[in-house]
């Protein structure tokens, strides 16, 4: 092949790529927890859901240890680190800035409570609740990366 060929084909698969990037959702970031002491990474999953895992701790040591689930339900899983602990599952997406039908896990309890997120430019609003979403509490997470 000659280089105009070659350059072409790197032309394009660079364009290629580039689209490829482009087409991430706003949400997939790695996003601060209200208290600016947790990272969570959200991704979007082969599923086509959205989840969310803890990707950094400001103290991620207890007693020179890494933290752990201590509080899971699960007495098998209370051993798991809390760094890459899974605590978003199985969001939709319903419009330009709402995902619904998730759950997330609070590791500090132990529970996992239904949950919808709204996007809204640096900031995400992460509303946990039990039933129904007027019996809730609402976070606010921003952007970290």
């Amino acid at each position: 092949m000659n280089r105009r060929k070659w350059l072409l084909i790197l032309l394009l698969l660079t364009l290629r790529i580039s689209s490829f990037a482009q087409q991430s959702d706003p949400i997939e970031h790695v996003w601060y927890n209200e208290e600016q002491t947790a990272k969570v990474q959200v991704y979007k999953a082969v599923d086509g859901k959205y989840y969310g895992k803890i990707v950094w701790l400001k103290v991620p040591l207890k007693d020179g240890k890494p933290k752990v689930d201590d509080k899971n339900p699960k007495e098998a899983r209370r051993n798991d680190p809390l760094i890459g602990l899974l605590i978003l599952k199985k969001f939709k997406k319903t419009d330009d800035n709402t995902y619904e039908d998730g759950t997330i896990y609070d590791p500090k309890n132990g529970k996992t409570y239904d949950c919808t997120i709204k996007h809204n430019g640096n900031k995400l609003n992460v509303r946990g609740y039990v039933g129904f979403s007027l019996l809730g509490r609402t976070t606010v997470w921003t952007l970290a990366d």
